[in-house]
């Protein structure tokens, strides 16, 4: 009986493993219904447990909403696409070792990475292997300095430049006040592009404020040089964490301008205990505007607040356009999934400056061949803590 017993236990065991490992297979690639040669394998990678999960989880997301439909409705030129996103924790070195685990899986195509730095790093790995590489967020113009690499997002020059040229084309300000990461790529490049432009624009900067990541606490230096030299509005290249302390500190002290930032501010209605009436006015450029009433916005919001439960951002919509961005450059090329990453690169990359996409974050979007995106900013206004298109 105790042999009968342990048998028994011994084979429960052994079926529980192995359906725990069929499990895992088909929610961390997405591949349990493809095999290779017949299934084209797009990566992603990006942070999905450091303190930018945020905007990792949302591309991560957003992607699965894209191939979810694109299989759906009869795959690419009749393939089916397996998707697998890695989590690389917002650090560089991870993020190769990320990438590294994809090519073990067989990617073919890669989206990512996330966050600035390990998307560079990524980018020395995917041109040694001629692979088409798409970040829906990575936008410093690092990223995309090999040829086989292109942006959702736009680049931190252009995003410093569009908001200087808004700020002065509404009137928002005339004295600005620039509060800035020097510590960080993407902060850094907006704001000097922003400074840069202003002096083509109604309004000066009259305060230019850095900070870095080992002192991004505490911000009261800054913002009382900004109240001193009278600036109505202060603008926050920044991510949306040190956008929260810098409204509350902001308040302690009784300073009220407008606030104004980019894509890395979008975020900042989820921050825990955050007091989101701080927040009331702050203006924000960016692509995509969830409450937007065009078919397509309606029906990915909806869809992704039945299957994740809140209302997608940004980065969530970039990286659903990346998918379909693939999707685009493969038919134009009439590639296959049989053929290699290299050659389905060799193939793509020419391509990717002929195609035109329309997506959730811009109509007609076409790239260059330093690629960087051509589409247009869209101002949204936070009211009553939700975000308002302007």
């Amino acid at each position: 009986m105790k042999k009968v017993i342990s048998l028994f236990l011994a084979l429960a065991l052994m079926a529980g493993s192995l359906a725990a490992c069929g499990s895992a297979n088909k929610e961390g690639a997405g591949s349990a219904e493809g095999t290779k040669g017949k299934t084209f394998f797009i990566g992603g990678i990006g942070p999905l447990t450091s303190d930018t999960s945020i905007y990792g989880t949302a591309v991560r997301n957003g992607a699965q909403i894209a191939v979810d439909e694109i299989n759906a409705d009869g795959g690419i030129n009749g393939y089916q696409i397996a998707y697998n996103f890695q989590d690389d924790e917002g650090n560089a070195e991870k993020s190769i070792n990320a990438y590294n685990t994809l090519k073990d899986w067989g990617m073919q195509m890669l989206m990512g990475a996330v966050t600035t730095m390990p998307t560079i790093a990524v980018a020395d790995k995917t041109v040694e292997d001629n692979m088409l590489q798409i970040t829906p967020s990575g936008s410093s113009t690092d990223c995309i300095k090999n040829d086989n690499a292109f942006q959702v997002c736009f680049t931190d020059p252009n995003q410093g430049l569009e908001s200087a040229k808004y700020v002065g084309s509404a009137a928002l300000a005339q004295k600005v006040a620039v509060i800035y990461d020097s510590s960080d790529a993407y902060s850094s490049g907006i704001a000097e592009a922003f400074i840069a432009e202003s002096a083509n624009q109604p309004f000066e900067v009259v305060v230019s404020e850095a900070f870095t990541s080992e002192t991004n606490t505490d911000f009261t230096v800054q913002l009382q040089k900004a109240k001193d030299a009278g600036a109505d509005m202060v603008f926050l290249p920044i991510y949306y964490q040190q956008a929260a302390l810098i409204l509350q500190q902001a308040d302690k002290i009784e300073y009220d301008p407008l606030f104004c930032g980019g894509d890395g501010m979008d975020g900042l209605l989820g921050v825990e205990n955050f007091d989101t009436s701080l927040a009331e006015g702050l203006i924000l450029l960016t692509p995509f505007i969830a409450d937007a009433e065009d078919e397509m916005t309606k029906n990915f919001v909806s869809t992704y607040q039945e299957k994740y439960g809140e209302i997608p951002n940004q980065f969530a919509a970039d990286a659903y356009d990346a998918i379909y961005i693939f999707k685009a450059a493969i038919e134009k090329a009439n590639v296959t999934p049989d053929m290699s990453a290299e050659e389905i690169g060799k193939a793509l990359i020419p391509v990717m400056t002929q195609i035109s996409v329309d997506g959730l974050t811009g109509q007609g979007m076409t790239w260059e061949a330093g690629g960087t995106v051509n589409k247009t900013p869209r101002a949204v206004k936070i009211v009553d803590g939700a975000y308002q298109a302007m």
